[in-house]
């Protein structure tokens, strides 16, 4: 029986775990769908949803909470700008897991989370636009100049 446990340990130091918490929510923040085993899955979902009702009620005190929490001024300012706004006529449930199979080397449980209505275009904010003009410039072949 769990009576009385309040979280998972997930096999790691109470350092360890709060550090993977603090960068999971970060990834999940910034991209807005990850995917993780399901065990850090299931102890980042009621995470996340708390860090979406702090960015709910601007306030200073909610924002430096968010900071705190966080450790990243980017995230704390896309919650409280963007995904509050997002989810302010929502009472709850801002994140869904949807299970994803087992991974290939070990069969570990796998899992999607993911902001309910989220953008689709944030998981490609860190991938490089083709820019056309340097494209151009590297086809054409250089003149030796004597």
């Amino acid at each position: 029986m769990r009576h009385k446990f309040g979280y998972k340990k997930l096999n790691r130091t109470s350092e360890h775990r709060k550090a993977l918490i603090k960068n999971m929510l970060n990834s999940l923040i910034k991209y807005e769908q990850i995917t993780t085993t399901l065990p850090k899955a299931k102890v980042l979902k009621p995470q996340a949803d708390k860090i979406i009702t702090l960015g709910k009620k601007d306030t200073l005190q909610n924002t430096k909470a968010l900071i705190s929490k966080l450790q990243d001024t980017k995230s704390a300012n896309k919650v409280k700008k963007t995904l509050s706004k997002r989810y302010e006529n929502r009472k709850g449930g801002y994140t869904r897991i949807i299970k994803a199979g087992f991974r290939y080397g070990d069969n570990a449980p796998m899992a999607v989370i993911e902001f309910v209505d989220r953008d689709v275009e944030a998981k490609r904010v860190d991938k490089k636009k083709k820019d056309p003009k340097k494209d151009a410039s590297t086809d054409q072949p250089k003149v030796a100049t004597a």
